[in-house]
């Protein structure tokens, strides 16, 4: 057993965006340096390749838009760094023009992730139930 999880973000990101959350999204990407991470800290978001648990493979994207920014990640992370990862995600959807579903995490052994969503600037986290029996 182990305790790894499957995350899955999809957003875009305002041009207002602060400079500061921006670097911060960068370093977590991979993309860029920044000040000496605090100990024990690594850029959540870098990975690339196959996946070892999760299956696929990890990506991590940002990309430049006319109305500010796109990001796409899909990565597999073990459940000390959720913490860290919930704190960024916060802070992207504090940013973000996109409305509803930006987001799931799930973790590997189930079928049924958990849902992150932008209600007006706030990240909610919605579980879904499995249906019992099947279609009805």
């Amino acid at each position: 057993m182990s305790d790894v999880y499957a995350v899955d973000l999809a957003l875009d990101i305002r041009a207002s965006v602060p400079g500061s959350v921006l670097a911060d999204l960068r370093w977590h990407l991979g993309i860029e340096g920044g000040e000496a991470a605090p100990a024990g800290m690594y850029p959540l978001l870098a990975e690339r390749g196959p996946a070892a648990r999760i299956g696929g493979i990890q990506v991590g994207e940002l990309a430049r838009t006319d109305d500010g920014w796109s990001l796409t990640v899909r990565q597999e992370m073990h459940a000390e760094v959720i913490p860290e990862l919930d704190s960024l995600a916060e802070r992207l959807v504090g940013n973000s023009g996109t409305e509803g579903v930006v987001g799931q995490i799930r973790f590997y052994e189930e079928d049924v992730p958990e849902l992150l969503v932008n209600r007006a600037g706030e990240l909610v986290k919605m579980s879904l139930v499995p249906s019992e029996g099947g279609s009805g």
